[in-house]
C-alpha cells in the first residue's frame, strides 16, 4: 500500500476537569525520528510514546506535542510552608528588604529549591495521564495515517503514470533490438571484409564469424531488457500490494536497480531510436526516484 510520509493529526480530551491535548506531525525522512514535547509533570512517558509513535508511524520524521492542564487543583503542587518562612526569614535580614527599599517577589520565591512539593498522589496522577495520552496518541495517528493514505493516492497516480511511460518505450526497445543487433553483425562484417581486403589478408570464416560474435555480445541488450522488465513488473505488483507494510526503501532500491539497466542499454546500444526511449525511460526513472522519496 502506498502511503506518503506526510501527516497530521490531532486529538484532545477531557477527564475529570483536567483537559489533554495531542498533535502528531510528520514530515518525509529516510528512517524513523521522532521529536515529543511532553509537559514537565509527564516526562516519565516519553519512551513509552516514542515506542507507540514508532509502531503506528514506521517511517518519517515525526513531531508530537502534548498540552495539559487541570482546573480542579486535584494534582496541584503543594507550597512547603517552612521552607518558604525559612527563606523570608533569610530575606528580612537583608538591609534594603528590612528597609523597604526592595520588595519581595512571591513568584520567585515559589521556584526556589524545595518550596513547591509535588502532590502526595503522584503517581495517581502519572497513572492517569498514561493511560489518556496513549488513547489520544493512538486517536491522532490514526488521522496521520488517514492523510497519509489520502496522498499515497495522488503519489500513487503519479508513479503509475511514469511506469507505463517506462514499459512503454521498453516494449519499442524490445521490438526494435533484434533489426539492430541483425544491421549491426551485417555492417561489421562487411567493414571487417573490407578491411582485409585493403590490408590484402585472408582470414579463414571461422574466424570472421567468431570475431563477429564478440563483437555482437559485448551490444547485445536483450539481457538488460529483460531485468528491467523484470524490475518494472516488481514495481508494479508493490504498487497494487495491499500489505500496509512500508515499502519506500524497496522502492527506492528497485528504482536504482532500474537506472542501472537503462544506463546499460543506453552504453551498449548505438541506435538512434533506442537511444531516443533510453533517454525518456531515464527521465522517467528520475521522476520516480523523486516521488518515491515520499513513500513511507
Amino acid at each position: 500500500m502506498i502511503r506518503s510520509m506526510t501527516g497530521f493529526g490531532e486529538a484532545s480530551l477531557e477527564v475529570s476537569g483536567a483537559h489533554y491535548f495531542v498533535e502528531v506531525r510528520s514530515l518525509n525522512s529516510k528512517y524513523f525520528k521522532a521529536v515529543i514535547r511532553l509537559p514537565e509533570e509527564f516526562q516519565l512517558l516519553e519512551a513509552e510514546i516514542e515506542t507507540q509513535l514508532r509502531h503506528r508511524l514506521q517511517r518519517g520524521s515525526v513531531f508530537m506535542t502534548a498540552n495539559y492542564s487541570d482546573v480542579t487543583g486535584e494534582f496541584a503542587h503543594q507550597i512547603n510552608d517552612k521552607a518558604l518562612t525559612h527563606y523570608l526569614a533569610q530575606l528580612e535580614k537583608v538591609p534594603q528588604v528590612a528597609s523597604g527599599k526592595a520588595k519581595i517577589d512571591m513568584g520567585a520565591m515559589l521556584t526556589l529549591p524545595g518550596v513547591l512539593q509535588p502532590p502526595a498522589d503522584e503517581e495517581q496522577r502519572i497513572a492517569h495521564a498514561r493511560a489518556t495520552m496513549h488513547e489520544l496518541v493512538e486517536k491522532a495517528c490514526d488521522r496521520v495515517v488517514q492523510m497519509r493514505e489520502r496522498e499515497g493516492q495522488f503519489v500513487l497516480t503519479d508513479l503509475r503514470t511514469h511506469a507505463a511511460i517506462i514499459s512503454q518505450r521498453l516494449s519499442k526497445i524490445a521490438e526494435r533490438s533484434p533489426t539492430v543487433s541483425g544491421e549491426f553483425e551485417k555492417r561489421l562484417k562487411g567493414r571487417i571484409e573490407q578491411m582485409l581486403k585493403d590490408l590484402g589478408l585472408t582470414v579463414q570464416p571461422v574466424d570472421v564469424v567468431r570475431e563477429i560474435a564478440i563483437a555482437a555480445e559485448r551490444s547485445d541488450i536483450s539481457e538488460e531488457i529483460a531485468r528491467l522488465t523484470g524490475h518494472m513488473q516488481q514495481f508494479e505488483q508493490m504498487l497494487g500490494a495491499a500489505d500496509p507494510k512500508p515499502i519506500g526503501r524497496t522502492l527506492d532500491f528497485l528504482t536504482q536497480e532500474m537506472l542501472r539497466e537503462a544506463n546499460t542499454i543506453a552504453s551498449k546500444c548505438g541506435d538512434a531510436e533506442i537511444s531516443k526511449w533510453t533517454v525518456e525511460i531515464k527521465g522517467a526513472i528520475d521522476r520516480i526516484k523523486e516521488q518515491v522519496q515520499n513513500v513511507e
